[in-house]
């Protein structure tokens, strides 16, 4: 990385320099509801005034806009390619949201060279639209891209619902970050949960496991009940929060989002998106130096 890339990034067009959260949302298995409790989350932010873009990080498989019925002329391969600019590609999604969309068959996005990376560290660098949240929307399972995407955050959500599968894989996920990569604190959502004894039921049931094998902190941030409701609004392409505000699932959502807003945002390097990024190219490149000797 140059220093004019990485100084371009530090100013990051934030005004007064303010400080970005971010979010890395990670489930270690598909249908845990990861990508609901994404959009969900970041519309209950808008609603109170924050705004937010969600980066839709399955970058061989994108479903953000898919699931809100929004049609994304262009999206992240069309700025690798120089095609276009980062504010070019954001789509709006209710509530003024901002979505990042990734493209949906192509291998190639999930192999991204380092002459890529860069790329895209100079697409947010260049960035003018404004926000205060970014939420990113990881791809399912424990790939080097869900482990960059969620080491170089600073929040890591684990979703999780009471399956055996989704406890094993949650834990794998939190075992490699934990091991691996220096993530030691963990922000757990229970999904699809029927009471709220059952969510924390769920919550013992991790905590357990990795209270023996691992040396990490877990905390339990949102319960998320099994609502019918957000089954009809998936159908329609629309968001519970906005579909059906008053069901149990909504009004979960937004208890997540009132508590994301209590979240401080670390002073030391990685409060800024730039350092968001820059982590992952540095660990990109570290991975290809190392592939090389």
């Amino acid at each position: 990385m140059t220093r004019d890339q990485a100084s371009g990034l530090r100013m990051m067009n934030q005004p007064n320099n303010d400080k970005v959260k971010v979010i890395a949302v990670s489930g270690g298995k598909g249908g845990v509801g990861k990508t609901s409790v994404s959009i969900n989350t970041a519309v209950a932010l808008a609603e109170k005034g924050k705004r937010v873009l969600v980066l839709d990080a399955d970058l061989g498989l994108a479903n953000v806009d898919v699931m809100l019925g929004i049609r994304a002329e262009k999206n992240l391969s069309h700025v690798l390619s120089g095609d276009a600019e980062l504010d070019d590609i954001i789509v709006r999604g209710p509530k003024g949201i901002g979505i990042v969309p990734a493209t949906s068959g192509t291998q190639a996005m999930v192999e991204l060279t380092q002459a890529q990376h860069a790329g895209l560290i100079r697409a947010f660098s260049e960035m003018r639209t404004q926000f205060d949240i970014l939420i990113v929307d990881t791809a399912a399972g424990i790939s080097d891209m869900v482990l960059s995407f969620s080491r170089a955050s600073q929040d890591v959500l684990i979703v999780v619902c009471d399956e055996p599968t989704s406890i094993t894989d949650a834990y794998a996920l939190i075992k490699i970050l934990s091991r691996e990569h220096g993530v030691f604190h963990f922000k757990i959502v229970a999904n699809m949960v029927r009471s709220l004894r059952e969510g924390m039921e769920l919550f013992a049931k991790l905590s357990k496991v990795t209270d023996r094998f691992l040396d990490v902190a877990l905390e339990l941030v949102a319960t998320v009940p099994f609502d019918e409701n957000l089954r009809k609004s998936v159908r329609k392409q629309k968001l519970v929060v906005e579909a059906f505000p008053k069901s149990p699932s909504a009004i979960a959502y937004h208890g997540l989002a009132n508590k994301i807003m209590t979240w401080p945002i670390p002073q030391q390097p990685g409060g800024h998106l730039e350092f968001f990024v820059e982590r992952l190219v540095q660990r990109k490149s570290t991975e290809e130096e190392r592939a090389s000797e």
